[in-house]
């Protein structure tokens, strides 16, 4: 298997999927945004986040990021997103006060899981547009907790499902 944006003399080129048929195409991607203390998820629960709520502008944000897709990847076709979802949830953490030290067990301060669906009609599928959605909507929860936690982290964005096209 080769790579598929470069030609025979090894040149960065957007592929043509003209001869390619339209077909109902699907792809899931997730991310997860982790706290180093208690007071993000906290704050988040009881939406009183400084920048004001975090799981709603995120949400929002992967949406946005889903349809702006061809703007920020060299080589994505511009394609017409028919619709997407984004789930943005808080999970874990056992702190309840305002010290960085209060927390669960461990490492366990809590996280946002963040799944983004996309969908589409036509000839080239929607990974990037889902992995994008997933990946502003965790760089915005980071953007929006950074007052309170410098140590967040991201991980795990990947593309969990794909349906649609030849390989789909």
């Amino acid at each position: 298997s080769t790579l598929t944006h470069l030609t025979p003399s090894g040149t960065a080129h957007m592929v043509p999927v003209n001869a390619k048929p339209a077909t109902h195409r699907t792809a899931i991607a997730v991310a997860t945004v982790r706290f180093s203390n208690a007071i993000p998820a906290r704050q988040i629960r009881t939406n009183v986040a400084k920048k004001g709520d975090v799981l709603g502008v995120a949400r929002i944000a992967g949406i946005q990021a889903a349809k702006m897709t061809p703007g920020l990847i060299p080589l994505c076709h511009p394609i017409m997103v028919t619709g997407v979802e984004v789930g943005v949830e808080v999970f874990g953490g056992k702190g309840e006060g305002e010290e960085e030290d209060e927390g669960g067990e461990g490492n366990d301060y809590g996280a946002v899981s963040i799944t983004a669906r996309v969908e589409t009609v036509g000839p080239t599928g929607v990974e990037m547009e889902a992995l994008t959605a997933a990946s502003v909507a965790a760089l915005t929860v980071v953007d929006m907790v950074k007052g309170v936690d410098r140590g967040v982290i991201i991980e795990g964005v990947r593309c969990v499902f794909k349906s649609g096209g030849r390989s789909g």
